[in-house]
C-alpha cells in the first residue's frame, strides 16, 4: 500500500495523529495552528503553475486507508493476487492545493488560520496525487471521506487532545 497523505482521525476522536514536536505534515500544522500550539504556519511557495499558486497534494482519510487494508487481506485470503507483490496507491485521486486545504479547514471549523506565504521548499514537486485505479479495480475500494470530513475529524481530534492535555503533559516533547 502506498499512501498519499493520510489525514484525519477516527470519527469518534478516540484515535488520531499526534506528531512529536513541530508537525512536518500540512493537516497537523493546520490543526495545531487553529488550536494555538503553533502561532503561525507557512505555506511553502505561491508561484507554482497551479490553480492558486500553491502545491497540489492528495489527501486520504485514515479510515479509508484502514478499509483498503481489510479489502487487501480479503484479496489475499481469496488468493486473487497474481504475484508475490502488488502495489496499490491509496489516495483520493484528486489533487487539492495547499490553500484549498486551508480554506476547507477554515470552512469546517469556522476558524481563520494565521498563515503566511513563504518561499518554496527545496525538493517540493508541483503536484502529486494517486492513480488509485488498481485499488478500485482489484480490491473494490473507493475512498468515502471528503476533504471536509477529513478536516472535521482532524479538528475534532485536535480539540480532544487539547481537552485531554493534562493526560499527555508528562510525555516529553508532547503538547508543551
Amino acid at each position: 500500500m502506498r499512501y498519499f497523505n493520510p489525514v484525519g482521525a477516527h470519527p469518534t476522536a478516540i484515535i488520531g495523529e499526534m506528531p512529536i514536536g513541530k508537525p512536518q505534515n500540512l493537516i497537523p500544522a493546520i490543526t495545531q495552528t487553529a488550536i494555538g500550539r503553533i502561532k503561525k504556519m507557512f505555506v511553502h511557495g505561491n508561484d507554482y503553475l497551479t490553480r492558486d499558486g500553491s502545491c497540489i497534494r492528495d489527501f486520504i482519510h485514515i479510515c479509508d486507508v484502514a478499509h483498503a487494508h481489510t479489502l487487501a487481506l480479503k484479496y489475499l485470503e481469496e488468493e486473487k493476487n497474481t504475484g508475490l507483490c502488488e502495489v496499490f496507491n491509496l489516495g483520493s485521486g484528486n489533487g487539492v492545493t495547499v490553500l484549498e486545504a486551508i480554506h476547507a479547514f477554515e470552512k469546517v471549523s469556522g476558524i481563520k488560520l494565521n498563515y503566511e506565504m513563504g518561499p518554496r521548499r527545496p525538493g517540493d514537486v508541483v503536484a502529486i496525487y494517486a492513480n488509485n485505479d488498481l485499488a478500485k479495480k482489484l480490491l473494490g475500494w473507493n475512498p468515502k471521506y471528503s476533504l471536509d470530513e477529513m478536516m472535521a475529524t482532524a479538528w475534532k481530534w485536535e480539540q480532544r487532545l487539547k481537552a485531554d492535555e493534562t493526560v499527555f503533559s508528562g510525555i516529553p516533547g508532547e503538547l508543551n
